[in-house]
Order: structure tokens, then C-alpha cells, then sequence
């Protein structure tokens, strides 16, 4: 919906409007802010939308509001998998593995999930930096154009997420396809997307059971740790090879999609502005910070982080009722120049007292955020050092966004350098 549109039937009070609901997810494009989100954040920050299901539900797209309710624990990220709740659309996993770190906690399994997204665990950091120098190795190999998202993003993400698990390196397009169809963004319910999950489910069980017939001393990443649990109390009701695979299949799925797609918009954000490339070429200590404004920048969460409220909440004008599903718009809270001076501007210099919401905030904060700080970092100062004339092979208006997928993806980075 454009801006006029918005303009024409909205009355401005809180997002009420006087025509048709404003349909929601808005653009799919990565690199471009949607021109809504100016319009909504200034004149209905807390706006009537119909998602993809056909709900109503609540945008917030200021940044106060925004942490409002992130940090309120009235706005419920578990009771967003309910039966008969209103949704952002139709769910592809179980509905129990929503809470994925409720369940962790209430397990006792948090120390041992903590540790395996340690980036500060012994020989990571190293592991990784020689894993994104082989990756380059290939691509330089074969030469440009190289599709960068194939080649680079999707199997780094995947492997880093592979060694922290303990599973074969090998195997991780066979993992990373699955989550082609466990992120879909559907109308409906589809039948195989449960054949898709348990699939997977599967896999994992059997690589704990290969963790388990390794003497202790060469057992790997969190199933390894799994598997000292399993033997240390075998007989505990609650620690079954099924609970152990559900966590790891989770953990992969929401880290593997997350970080290879906010490294793909990264590089993209950079080769749109290829003088900061030789920026951070040229000033490596500055590679937190500017990973920091990147994670601001970001655009690949399009459809909002989801909350349902267990209470009647104010939030800025509006009483939002118990039972109702709010959703925050991340592109218009890390936008807010209330928030951040010069938002649209991609400074990697810039110092704010705010922190920016891409790993949201409150009790679900991401607890893998510190691991996707390291790996954007290491992924960057390789690209940079290896790839210094890197750049955009097709113009930008004719890479191809994904649909109907949780985050805002081009199917294609085709580079050359």
C-alpha cells in the first residue's frame, strides 16, 4: 500500500482507519526501506493491520513502543503457537517449539546450550576464519561472477552452526534446504511440512547416537554434550534422544536462516556503497562497530516479531485487548530518528546511546547473539581482505526477493571482483 493510499483512509488516530485493513508483511525487497514505514511511525505508530492469514493484528513501528513491548512479559511470545489464536501466518513447525528456549530452560539444558553459542569457546574463532578462507578459495577458483549467497553466506552460516552442534560439515545443504520449507510463510497449513520437520528431527537423533559411540574425549559440539548427559542419566524421563534432536534442529534452523541472511543484506549494503568496503579494509578494529550499524540496517526480518497479549496493554494511544496479536516492525524501530541521528544514513562510525532491536529485547533477546556478532565479523574481514575490488555483478533492481519466507532474502548475490 503506498503512502497516498495510506494517506486516503486512514483517519490518524492510533491507526484507526475508515477503509480496508493495511495488509501486512509490506515489500520483500532487502535493500530497500519500505516507503510505509515513515508514514506509520510518525502518524500511527501503533497501526490496524491484516496479516497474511487474514487476522487483525497491531504494527508498532516506533522504537519506544517497540521496546515497550519486547521488554513487557504481558506480550507473550509462547502464546503466539495457541490454537485460535490470530496469526502472522499459518505455522511450520510444531507449535511447542516456539518457546525453543523456555523449553531449554525448563529441561536444565541452558548451560549446555549457553556454552555451544560461547563464540569465546576454545578454537571457534580460528576454525571459522580458516573455514571463510576456504570458502573464498572456491569461489576464486572458479571464478566471477559467483552467486555469493551459494557459495559463501549460506554454507559459512551452515557451517559455523555445524561445528557448534557437532554435526558433519558435509551434510549441511541437506540441512540448509530443509529450512526452505520449515520458514515458509504460508496462508494455510500444509501436510509436509511436518514430514519436513521430523525429517530433520530425525537426523539429529542420529548424530547423537553417533556422538554416543565416540569415547568421550572426541565427542563434538552440543551433541556431545548431549550425549554426556544421556549417559550421566540415562534413565531421566525428560532427556529423550526426541527432546535433544527438537533442541538442536531448532537451534540450527533459527541461527543458520538468521545468519545467512543478515550476511547476504550486509554484503549488499556494502557493494551499494563500495567505499566502505575499502573503509573497513582499511580499519579492521572498526569491523564491531560497523557489524553493529549493519545489524541496524538490516532489513531481512519482514514480517515482524509476533507477541500476544495476556492482558489489556496501553501502548501509545492505543488499549490493546487480551488475546490480540501485536507486531513489531524492527525497519521502523532501528529507523526511528528518535532513536538514531541520521537513520537512513549507513554510518559505520556512528555511536549511539540506543541499541538497535535486530536481536530483539526484553526476556527473548537473542541468546545466539554474541555467536552472530562474531560470525558477521569474521565472515566480513575475510570478504574484505580476500576481496577488496568485490562488487555487484547485475544491477541492483534485478536481483530476485523470495517470497512467502520468514526473512527478506535475494534467491541470488551474483558478485564479481
Amino acid at each position: 500500500m503506498s503512502v497516498e493510499q495510506l494517506e486516503a483512509h486512514s483517519d490518524q488516530r492510533g491507526g484507526e482507519t475508515t477503509g480496508p485493513l493495511i495488509d501486512f508483511p509490506l515489500s520483500r525487497r532487502g535493500d530497500v526501506l519500505p516507503e510505509e514505514c515513515t508514514w506509520l511511525r510518525e502518524k500511527a505508530p501503533v497501526a490496524k493491520v491484516r496479516t497474511l492469514t487474514g487476522d487483525p493484528a497491531w504494527l508498532v513501528s516506533s522504537y519506544a513502543l517497540a521496546k515497550q513491548v519486547l521488554e513487557d512479559e504481558r506480550f507473550s511470545l509462547k502464546d503466539t503457537a495457541n490454537a485460535g489464536v490470530p496469526r502472522q501466518y499459518a505455522l511450520t513447525i510444531p507449535p511447542e517449539v516456539v518457546n525453543n528456549m523456555g523449553n531449554i530452560n525448563s529441561a536444565g539444558l541452558r548451560n549446555a546450550v549457553m556454552k555451544a553459542l560461547n563464540p569465546r569457546q576454545k578454537g571457534l574463532q580460528d576454525w571459522l576464519r580458516a573455514k571463510a578462507g576456504e570458502l573464498i578459495d572456491q569461489l576464486l577458483a572458479e571464478g566471477g561472477p559467483a552467486d555469493l549467497r551459494a557459495g559463501f553466506a549460506d554454507p559459512f552460516s551452515a557451517a559455523m552452526h555445524c561445528q557448534v552442534l557437532g554435526v558433519p560439515f558435509e551434510d549441511w545443504r541437506r540441512l540448509m534446504s530443509g529450512l526452505d520449507v520449515a520458514f515458509m510463510t504460508a496462508r494455510e497449513p500444509f501436510a509436509d511440512s511436518a514430514l519436513n520437520w521430523y525429517k530433520d528431527v530425525g537426523y539429529f537423533e542420529e548424530q547423537l547416537k553417533a556422538q554416543l559411540a565416540l569415547p568421550a574425549e572426541e565427542r563434538t559440539g552440543l551433541l556431545g554434550k548431549f550425549a554426556e548427559l544421556k549417559e550421566a542419566d540415562p534413565e531421566s524421563a525428560h532427556l529423550t534422544d526426541d527432546m535433544f534432536a527438537t533442541v538442536a534442529v531448532s537451534l540450527f534452523g533459527a541461527g543458520a536462516v538468521s545468519t545467512s541472511a543478515f550476511l547476504t543484506l550486509a554484503v549488499l549494503a556494502l557493494l551499494q556503497k563500495p567505499e566502505l568496503i575499502g573503509y573497513l579494509r582499511k580499519h579492521p578494529e572498526r569491523m564491531g562497530k560497523a557489524v553493529d550499524e549493519l545489524l541496524r540496517w538490516n532489513l531481512s526480518v519482514g514480517d515482524g516479531l509476533p507477541r500476544i497479549a495476556l492482558a489489556d496493554i496501553q501502548v501509545g494511544d492505543v488499549l490493546v485487548k487480551e488475546g490480540e496479536l501485536v507486531l513489531v516492525l524492527l525497519e521502523g524501530a532501528n529507523f526511528d530518528p528518535e532513536a538514531f541521528e541520521n537513520p537512513d544514513e549507513l554510518d559505520l562510525e556512528r555511536e549511539s546511546s540506543n541499541a538497535n532491536l535486530a536481536f530483539g529485547a526484553g526476556r527473548h533477546f537473542c541468546p545466539a547473539s554474541a555467536l552472530g556478532r562474531a560470525h558477521a565479523e569474521i565472515a566480513l574481514e575475510v570478504l574484505v581482505e580476500r576481496l577488496p575490488e568485490l562488487r555487484l555483478a547485475v544491477p541492483a533492481e534485478n536481483l530476485v526477493w523470495r517470497t512467502g519466507f520468514i526473512k527478506r532474502l535475494p534467491e541470488r548475490l551474483p558478485v564479481a571482483w
